[in-house]
């Protein structure tokens, strides 16, 4: 198959099935919306043809199969209930794997059939079986979903997987063989799955060496495909369904990534993957054209130039070329900016299945979708976003009841709002919750050593609120499936620097809490100002500088060198001692760069300031990512490479 026409029937199938998500959370909310009716009709009628068309037929099977009840539904044959409503979303659920799984393979092997029948069933007038959380179960109740996963881990060697995990606790009934039946039952299951560990171990299930029940491990799919397997597999009688994803990975790792990789698989949406296309307007393409055309004439007018030696000529020509290449930068800049709705289009989704899990009721809204971002940043905000909002929901909201007791609606309101501010993005997630509690945060803080009582009792709220960021830090009175709000806030904190952003928290008792992410539009190409330090060049960025003095203008000050400035006192950090450079100059020669004071109130030592140019930075990457003080590198014309400073964590 031609991988553009593959490529560009993932591309529309993806925006299509966020389209069908956010028209059926509509439907949900106003089922009387016959406008949002005609528009989930079309979507699905859409995905199918796509399906059919380029030979997926297990998946057009499928998109068919929801588009009929979806028709019974917009004929007012059915009703729109919750329950319908979670049949339709675990449909969905499947098609958007079956789509992933094209993506990565460029083949769908997921069996369709046992959610088909399941959505047959249901138009033919059987009930709509439910579980604890609001999903389908063709399966038995998942009645050891409120089990605790370590203790259904505990002595099974269960490797690590890719996607989530599920713990299967499999009944074949009576049975004058289990051995035999219990194989069965695994090949079933395997020819579905991954079936990654057994309890008891394999060989004793075939022997037949279990009493009542086995369990299996598996992984392959999410949830509802998991249920409709065990639904479809003759040699099942029962089984309880639980994921076990973070018990396998250990509390460490669950920890450490900040941002739940599962979340997709019970929340209808999935992290949001590299950006990997963009829409260029035909106009930019035309202004493309003409710089190239331009481009080509200077090359040749400047090789003439030189060849001749004709000196003035060619720098003539250079300058035109300065500004050929600074209208194409602009111009390529332009181009990959892509707006806020690519990342944010399937957050409504997430917020819906959430607030559901956790019977909470939530409405949730965006303003500013159309604000665009360079595609490097989009892509790299989007699982911080979902962070934030898991966290909004599953710690900022209030159970209905508790909201009515303290005088609020039942309802609470999650609101994402995205703004431009010259060449930045301002991001905000508000909740009207119960706040962050902010003694609650200063015991937190005592118990793990990140303040001294001292230096709590004199921070403000607002310097209180930012502790959060800090490594593992969590008010969260207990471990849910969801993160604590502060679990993982110093990944979004991270995350949001490296792209040379910022992030803060404001909070009001009672009233809710902001997170506000300020961005830059684009990144990459900076202006930097070039600085000496022994044998050894680094380059500063020119928006973080505020003022460049001589050494001699330095003083000690308790033993510490410092600069004075306005009556504020800067102290000042030595690039040769904190990059170990030898050869640099003595203590009281050389220049100081002093650092603007919302970026941090410091000034930087260094043996003689060289030049200003715009460079292309590239993010470190590997070991060296995360370095202090160091935020990229960019080559230079001779070849040379240049190491950029942060001057945050320098």
């Amino acid at each position: 198959m031609d991988d553009q026409y593959l490529d560009a029937f993932i591309r529309e199938s993806e925006e299509a099935i966020t389209e069908l998500n956010n028209s059926l959370l509509e439907l949900e909310s106003d089922p009387e919306n016959e406008g949002a009716m005609d528009a989930i009709f079309r979507t699905a009628h859409t995905l199918k043809g796509n399906f059919g068309a380029m030979g997926f037929d297990d998946a057009a099977a499928l998109a068919h199969a929801v588009e009929d009840l979806l028709d019974e539904m917009r004929q007012g044959e059915m009703a729109v209930t919750p329950e319908v409503m979670d049949l339709i979303f675990a449909g969905v659920d499947d098609i958007e794997a079956i789509v992933k799984e094209i993506e990565d393979s460029g083949e769908a092997t997921m069996d369709t059939d046992a959610m088909v029948a399941e959505i047959r069933g249901v138009m033919e007038g059987d009930d709509v079986p439910t579980t604890d959380d609001g999903g389908t179960d063709g399966a038995d109740d998942t009645d050891g979903a409120d089990a605790d996963a370590s203790e259904l881990v505990e002595g099974v060697d269960v490797p690590d997987a890719e996607g989530p995990i599920y713990h299967v606790e499999v009944s074949v009934g009576d049975s004058d063989m289990p051995g035999v039946d219990g194989m069965l039952a695994l090949e079933s299951i395997e020819a579905e799955l991954d079936i990654l560990a057994t309890d008891p171990e394999r060989d004793a299930v075939e022997d037949g060496e279990y009493e009542d029940t086995f369990a299996a491990f598996v992984t392959g799919a999410q949830a509802s495909a998991v249920e409709a397997v065990m639904s479809a597999t003759g040699k099942v009688e029962s089984a309880s369904i639980t994921e076990v994803t973070d018990a396998v990975s250990g509390p460490d790792d669950a920890a450490g990534e900040g941002v739940d990789t599962d979340a997709a698989a019970s929340s209808g949406g999935t992290s949001v993957d590299e950006i990997k296309t963009v829409r260029v307007d035909v106009d930019q393409l035309d202004d493309l054209h003409g710089l190239v055309e331009q481009l080509v004439t200077s090359r040749i007018k400047l090789r003439r130039a030189v060849e001749q030696e004709e000196l003035d000529s060619a720098g003539e020509t250079l300058n035109e070329l300065d500004k050929i290449t600074a209208n194409l930068q602009n111009t390529v800049m332009d181009m990959r900016l892509i707006p806020l709705r690519k990342v944010v289009g399937k957050f409504p989704r997430l917020v819906r299945d959430l607030a559901r899990d956790l019977d909470k009721e939530v409405e949730f809204n965006i303003e500013g979708e159309d604000i665009e971002l360079d595609r490097t940043i989009l892509t790299e905000i989007s699982d911080p976003l979902m962070h934030i909002l898991r966290n909004s929901v599953d710690h900022g909201i209030e159970p209905p009841e508790e909201r009515e007791a303290a005088g609020k609606p039942r309802e609470g309101t999650i609101e994402l709002s995205a703004s431009r501010e010259r060449d930045h993005v301002i991001i905000q997630v508000h909740d009207d919750g119960a706040g962050l509690d902010v003694e609650g945060i200063k015991s937190q803080a005592l118990e793990k050593g990140v303040r001294s009582a001292d230096d709590l009792e004199r921070m403000s709220d607002s310097e209180i609120y930012d502790l959060v960021f800090h490594p593992g830090f969590s008010t969260a009175e207990e471990v849910t499936d969801t993160s604590g709000r502060g679990v993982g806030m110093d990944v979004v904190h991270e995350t949001v620097t490296k792209l040379d952003g910022s992030v803060n928290v404001e909070s009001t008792p009672g009233e809710g809490t902001t997170v506000s992410l300020r961005l830059p539009v684009t990144m990459a190409i900076v202006k930097v100002l070039f600085v000496q330090v022994g044998e050894e060049q680094y380059g500063i960025p020119i928006k973080n500088v505020d003022e460049i003095t001589s050494a001699t203008e330095s003083r000690t000050i308790n033993g510490d060198e410092v600069i004075k400035h306005n009556d504020e006192i800067y102290p000042i950090i030595h690039l040769d001692d904190a990059f170990e450079v030898p050869g640099a100059h003595a203590n009281g020669d050389g220049m100081l760069v002093r650092v603007r004071e919302s970026e941090r109130k410091v000034a930087l030592h260094c043996d003689a300031v060289n030049s200003q140019e715009e460079v292309v930075v590239k993010p470190l990457e590997g070991i060296l990512s995360g370095t202090p003080g160091l935020s990229g590198t960019a080559v230079l014309g001779d070849g040379n490479i240049v190491h950029i400073l942060d001057v945050v964590t320098l």
